[in-house]
């Protein structure tokens, strides 16, 4: 289990790989203008500065986490950028939100409610629509999926399958539980007109340093720590790709190139 200072610092040296294809996203959502909305999970307040700029100087965001760690380091994200008056956080379970009932307009929850695969996904769904007034919009975002072994589309798929980061997560859940099935607990908690978007964020030689260093992290998020399924040969070829003081390290050729993908699902609530 990584400790919360070395996952802060994981979300921060991997924020560049992600940054541009999440404010995408937001974009995508076209929040309106001057909306006051939940970052639910919002973790160390990096995607609460992409929310705050997509609503405006009169809009406002509000995160939410269970961990006062991250709390902590998403205040002085926030006071050091030019949106701390629109980014306020309280801390609190997505479980049990500590708000009235229609209290937003919009909420998000990214990386956190279902994913990645999650028995009590109805009830957290339910709990967010409850604090959105009518009309306004429920949306959840994950990871999922990755080529990011350009050449080796097996060895990769095997990585997955058998020493993924997410296995332990995957290992005996039901189908239904997966949050490639989210269109489903949205029908079910009654949050209408529902869609399904999947957006790709990729990147090439020549990298930058700050790219270079979140690459290297996401191989040992990934797969840096093998279940019984994986061989031997396919720990040492992991190794030989991967790390970066091999002769044969994937991101020193010259024509790298590795692209991943976040899915969103959204809906409103009922009016």
């Amino acid at each position: 289990m990584v400790d919360t200072n070395t996952y802060i610092k994981q979300l921060k040296d991997t924020y560049p790989l992600r940054a541009s294809v999440l404010r995408d996203i937001i974009q995508a959502l076209r929040l309106p203008l001057g909306s006051r909305g939940l970052d639910a999970g919002c973790g160390i307040g990096l995607q609460a500065l992409l929310l705050a700029e997509a609503v405006g100087s009169t809009g406002h965001v509000t995160g939410l986490d269970i961990s006062q760690e991250f709390l902590l380091h998403a205040e002085g994200v926030v006071n050091e950028s030019s949106l701390s008056d629109q980014i306020s956080f309280q801390q609190g379970d997505v479980s049990n939100l500590p708000f009235d009932d229609d209290t937003f307009e919009w909420v998000w929850s990214a990386d956190c409610v279902g994913y990645p695969a999650e028995e009590q996904a109805l009830p957290l769904l339910k709990e967010l629509a409850r604090v959105v007034k009518p009309g306004g919009t429920v949306a959840i975002l994950a990871w999922s999926s990755q080529q990011l072994l350009p050449g080796y589309p097996l060895l990769e798929a095997r990585l997955n399958a058998t020493c993924s980061a997410f296995i332990p997560y995957f290992d005996g859940k039901r189908p239904e539980t997966h949050f490639s099935r989210a269109l489903g607990w949205f029908h079910e908690v009654g949050i209408e007109d529902s869609i399904a978007q999947t957006f790709v964020g990729d990147v090439h030689a020549p990298l930058s340093d700050g790219m270079r260093n979140a690459l290297i992290l996401f191989f040992q998020m990934l797969w840096g720590e093998p279940q019984p399924g994986v061989s031997q040969e396919d720990w040492a070829e992991y190794q030989r790709l991967c790390a970066p003081d091999s002769p044969d390290f994937i991101l020193n050729c010259p024509h790298y190139y590795a692209f991943f993908t976040y899915s969103m699902f959204r809906g409103k609530v009922p009016r």
